[in-house]
């Protein structure tokens, strides 16, 4: 038999292992669940088609029953917008999380940087669903004002070596919930002009 000092610490390693194998790494990664096979929308089609969206992605996202059921183009603007702010608030956490591990002061200021643009785009994801109704114009420019932010953000993670592929995820994730943002809302704009003629 082992002696017990063996058998502690054999008994943190597993223990931390065990740990680590449920760490939030799947926070950011959009939730895919085992379902039936849904049809796209017309209105979820024309979202995903646009040539700046990842239609993958896309399709992923918007293909679950909530997602197809919904016609009106507003409701569909506003799930978009929560599930952006939603993803937007797990990579934030993402962020905080790496912040509190020991770094470079370039890292830090980085990391900081990406705290603060993503706490901006989850504030203009709900402000833009707010927005869809009244002033579709508006909500186009407030949610496609994010992407530079994001890649700011991306710059200074890259310009200070900071690696970390669960943020870079999280980025590309969020680029591509603001593209489809920009996407509905665009097509709300489109409607709210047909409606002014």
């Amino acid at each position: 038999m082992a002696p017990p000092n063996h058998y502690c610490f054999f008994s943190t390693i597993f223990l931390f292992l065990f740990l680590l194998s449920f760490s939030p790494t799947t926070a950011i990664l959009p939730k895919v669940n085992v379902r039936l096979p849904v049809t796209p929308s017309k209105l979820v089609k024309r979202v995903c088609k646009s040539d700046t969206i990842d239609r993958n992605f896309c399709l992923q996202v918007l293909t679950t029953p909530e997602a197809v059921a919904v016609k009106d183009p507003t409701k569909l603007g506003t799930l978009i917008m929560q599930l952006g702010a939603a993803n937007g608030k797990a990579t934030l956490d993402a962020y905080n999380e790496m912040i509190k591990k020991p770094g470079s002061p370039q890292a830090l200021k980085a990391l900081n940087s990406c705290v603060e643009a993503y706490k901006y785009a989850i504030q203009s994801f709900k402000m833009v669903s707010t927005e869809l109704v009244d002033d579709p114009m508006t909500a186009n420019y407030d949610v496609s004002i994010l992407f530079p932010e994001i890649t700011n953000c991306e710059k200074a993670l890259t310009d200070a070596k900071v690696e970390a592929p669960r943020l870079y995820d999280g980025n590309r994730f969020i680029k591509y919930y603001i593209a489809m943002g920009s996407q509905i809302t665009s097509i709300l704009e489109d409607q709210s002009k047909e409606n002014d003629y």
